[in-house]
């Protein structure tokens, strides 16, 4: 039996994947990637996550894509790749470029979660500015406060975060829960607290536009 997703050829031979649309995203991403999937309706869109600590170990990220592209594309129509830069030093565009795959634009998620034009505008102003995504306030422990050492050297605070002036938690949904967690952070690292709601940003048009790609 030949699986739904497939179709004929003339030949009768199945051709595997058609239209069918692999993201290869950040770990990072997963819940907002899998919230605008169920929002759209965009069934025909899979998704493979690598994990989300490699953004701890940035020279790491454009291997491991490359490797999954290599394992899936012969399944797939289309695959995407849903990084930014995230500290690769434009290696990852340099080889998606190669691999023929399209990947988001921007430096990293802060960017494109507030929209790439918006953000760049803050940039000249903000640069003294700390963020948080909704993924990053859950997992702030994890991601942040542990792997700095501030858990066991709290003097460290000054070294790392000595010259930022404020927080800003990028909320991708209203949650109270989240924003009380995001305040909290910004007391433990001692920075002025700000909230701004920027929904999906870059993100949602972009998959939108993959979706009907």
């Amino acid at each position: 039996m030949i699986p739904e997703d497939d179709v004929l050829t003339e030949s009768g031979v199945a051709l595997r994947g058609h239209g069918r649309i692999l993201l290869i995203a950040c770990g990072a991403l997963a819940h907002e990637v899998l919230a605008l999937k169920r929002m759209n309706g965009w069934d025909h869109m899979d998704l493979q996550c690598l994990p989300a600590n490699l953004h701890l170990y940035p020279a790491r990220i454009t291997a491991e894509v490359a490797r999954v592209v290599g394992e899936v594309r012969a399944d797939y129509e289309q695959v995407f790749v849903l990084y930014a830069d995230c500290g690769t030093g434009g290696l990852l565009f340099a080889r998606c470029k190669e691999l023929g795959v399209e990947m988001l634009q921007g430096p990293h998620c802060y960017s494109f979660f507030e929209g790439n034009a918006g953000f760049l505008e803050r940039s000249e102003t903000e640069f003294t500015a700390f963020y948080l995504t909704d993924f990053l306030v859950r997992q702030f422990d994890a991601f942040v406060w542990r792997p700095m050492g501030l858990d066991r050297h709290p003097q460290l605070r000054d070294l790392y975060f000595g010259n930022y002036t404020k927080l800003v938690y990028q909320a991708q949904t209203n949650d109270p829960a989240l924003d009380a967690k995001a305040e909290d952070c910004a007391r433990r690292l001692g920075l002025a607290y700000e909230r701004r709601f920027t929904g999906y940003g870059d993100l949602a048009i972009e998959m939108t536009r993959m979706a009907g790609a």
